[in-house]
């Protein structure tokens, strides 16, 4: 099943396509198409399974505890759970679409 949804933060637009098969449940696996997104200031994703990210155009930064991670189409990162990370930028001038697959037990391991 195909569901998507279109976000608006002021100037910034991002469009996420979610892929689920049925009667699964709702971790979806994100598609997301955006221009100049950042997550806000001082949020932090912080969830509680892996998640794999490539970039499938454009570009963007990852903001880490430990560091940056500067990517670009073709580029990949797999974050743990709970590694506390966010949006630093994406390309303002054309899209950038990455795709996001979240694996792992919810239920195998409690926050630390």
């Amino acid at each position: 099943m195909l569901a998507g949804k279109t976000i608006s933060h002021g100037l910034r637009t991002s469009r996420e396509l979610h892929l689920q098969r049925p009667g699964e449940d709702d971790r979806r696996q994100p598609v997301a198409k955006q221009h100049g997104h950042a997550s806000p200031a001082d949020f932090w994703y912080d969830q509680a399974q892996h998640e794999w990210v490539i970039v499938l155009k454009g570009a963007a930064r990852l903001q880490f505890e430990d560091g940056m991670v500067e990517m670009k189409a073709g580029d990949f990162v797999n974050i743990p759970a709970y590694k506390k990370h966010r949006v630093e930028w994406t390309t303002p001038n054309e899209p950038t679409v990455w795709l996001g697959v979240r694996y792992g037990d919810l239920l195998a391991r409690e926050a630390p």
